[in-house]
């Protein structure tokens, strides 16, 4: 156990030098009596709330409740707004903004006199880069999640945000539902704070969060409003001061096996393709190398047991109620390495002791699984040398093996103004390829990787086809979207080349995506291909365009991810 004078925070208010004099002069004009804070463990609390971002509506309250947690366990709590990553209104994507919020979360704690951080977030992106920022700053810390929205409700209908929004949308576009159904539709689907409850990449990254030992047992389902949500974010808060106290920092918590258990935990669940990118440039903050061949390795061995839409039938409410994270992990611990260290002080095994699951639909037994293998495969192929990913389970089995023409899109918009054109002859057996839209060419790889289907098509009934992109897709999405396509179009990967009418066969079990055009055509129209003009001249874009990686290296910073050391600051 640490004394005052070990803590970091000591080396702002702790002696008798001119700046520690300056230091706590300023602490007084702040209103903070000396015995408020000095000797005591300083925590930073990291608020991505704002005004514009639904699923962290709630947090300005819950730093209220951490501030409690921390006050009672003799710490001293202070607040630092950070970027607020919105999934619903930023564009073009916050993926664009992902590093640059882990770079504030890094800087932050790096610069300021704390000891210990409580990171809040859940949508989307503001996870990981709360935890790549925590994971290169190195101090003590500890993750609340915002957690799932209640489930949504449309006349005698249990809706999933994100993924009945897609269903439903696709409805009015077939004509089987008008207006007035739409607008009923918009006011039930997303009906209180919180992030998406269906298993999106919300859902996925808290359970990656509470899995690699971060978060408190049971965190990452608890329902943002539900009383439980109250008591776990006052709690977080008391448990820091004592990491703190213990010595207890994020870097002694996360190592190689932490992120293996992630991966399992992340295909056991049917989780979001977007946990692949994510956890790649998480586990490089901590140095540990993590590859997308390593999703494929675990997912041969690994059920789905969550049966959570998209991929299965209920939600996170449901999920919760069932026995949340720590009911699945206690089905899995033979998979698991349960000997490691969590944010509670105990081992993950430790933890797990009193796990139990109270629903085997929502939380299938090892016996009776939602699939066999994990929900994301890892394909290759020289349409995609360094890799691509689907969601298989979310797709119709019928086109896990297809062969079809590919309809070709240069960019997003391109797709929008062409797709209903009868003249590109779509069918249900084509191909349908996004291009232009990866880490450069979106930018920032937006979420466009579920390609509408054309209006005749949908009014046949057809509902999924073969996509390709090198795009992401919203973890609520469904469908057989090829995504993450390396290297992307935009730096001349092969996507780059493809021509309509080009056959491209998907093979699943193979775990094969071919461009089935010979390698001499190949390389005729390389030669013809150039590169695109660049879309940045300045500001952050230009600085994200020079130094962004590629999908299968975790779209993080080329400066952040490699090897180096960031100095302490002087506080003197």
């Amino acid at each position: 156990m640490r004394n005052p004078e070990e803590f970091r925070s000591h080396r702002w208010f702790g002696g008798d030098e001119l700046r520690v004099f300056s230091h706590r002069a300023r602490s007084r004009q702040l209103g903070y009596n000396p015995e408020e804070h000095l000797g005591k463990p300083v925590i930073a609390i990291l608020n991505t709330w704002s005004d514009i971002n639904p699923c962290h509506m709630h947090l300005r309250e819950r730093a209220e409740q951490v501030k409690r947690g921390v006050w009672q366990a003799g710490g001293f709590p202070l607040e630092f707004p950070v970027a607020t990553l919105s999934e619903t209104f930023q564009k073009p994507t916050p993926m664009l903004y992902r590093n640059l919020l882990s770079m504030e979360t890094e800087e932050i704690l790096r610069s300021y006199p704390v000891d210990g951080a409580v990171l809040m977030g859940g949508c989307d992106k503001t996870t990981p880069a709360l935890l790549m920022g925590a994971a290169s700053a190195g101090l003590p810390a500890i993750f609340v999640p915002a957690g799932p929205m209640l489930r949504g409700h449309w006349r005698n209908e249990v809706l999933g945000s994100g993924t009945d929004m897609w269903k439903y949308w696709d409805d009015k576009r077939a004509g089987l539902i008008g207006d007035d159904e739409l607008s009923e539709l918009e006011r039930g689907l997303a009906r209180s704070p919180g992030t998406c409850m269906t298993m999106g990449t919300a859902s996925t990254m808290m359970s990656v969060a509470e899995v690699l030992g971060l978060t408190l047992p049971g965190a990452a389902s608890i329902p943002a409003v539900d009383s439980a949500h109250h008591r776990m974010a006052a709690a977080s808060g008391a448990r820091v001061v004592e990491m703190v106290r213990e010595d207890l920092t994020i870097t002694k918590i996360l190592d190689e096996r932490a992120y293996a258990d992630a991966i399992t935990t992340v295909l056991a669940l049917g989780g979001s393709t977007n946990a692949v990118i994510h956890l790649i440039a998480m586990a490089g903050r901590a140095r540990i190398p993590l590859s997308v061949d390593d999703f494929d390795a675990i997912a041969r061995r690994v059920p789905v047991l969550a049966n959570i839409r998209p991929g299965g039938d209920w939600l996170m409410e449901d999920f919760y109620y069932a026995g949340g994270l720590p009911g699945l992990l206690s089905r899995l611990t033979d998979l698991l390495h349960t000997d490691r260290i969590t944010v509670t002080g105990r081992t993950l095994g430790e933890t797990l002791k009193t796990a139990r699951v109270h629903n085997d639909d929502v939380i299938r037994t090892r016996d009776n699984p939602v699939a066999a293998e994990g929900g994301v495969a890892v394909l290759r192929g020289n349409l995609a040398p360094s890799g691509a990913v689907i969601k298989h389970i979310a797709a119709e089995p019928r086109l896990l093996v297809h062969t079809g023409p590919a309809v070709v899109f240069d960019d997003y918009k391109d797709l929008k103004n062409r797709i209903n054109d009868p003249s590109l002859g779509i069918t249900e057996d084509s191909v349908l390829v996004l291009r232009g839209s990866g880490p450069l060419g979106g930018p920032g790889m937006p979420e466009y990787g579920m390609l509408p289907l054309p209006d005749h098509l949908l009014a046949k009934g057809v509902r999924d086809m073969v996509r390709v992109s090198d795009a992401r897709m919203s973890g609520t999405s469904y469908g057989a979207c090829v995504l993450h396509v390396a290297p992307e179009s935009h730096v001349g990967g092969p996507l780059a080349l493809v021509r309509d009418g080009d056959p491209i066969t998907l093979d699943v079990p193979s775990r094969r995506l071919s461009l089935d055009v010979d390698d001499a055509e190949l390389q005729r129209r390389r030669a013809e291909w150039t590169t695109p003009a660049p879309r940045y001249e300045r500001g952050y874009g230009a600085l994200y365009a020079e130094h962004i990686t590629q999908a299968d290296e975790g779209c993080d910073f080329d400066f952040l991810a490699r090897v180096g050391e960031n100095p302490e600051p002087d506080a003197q």
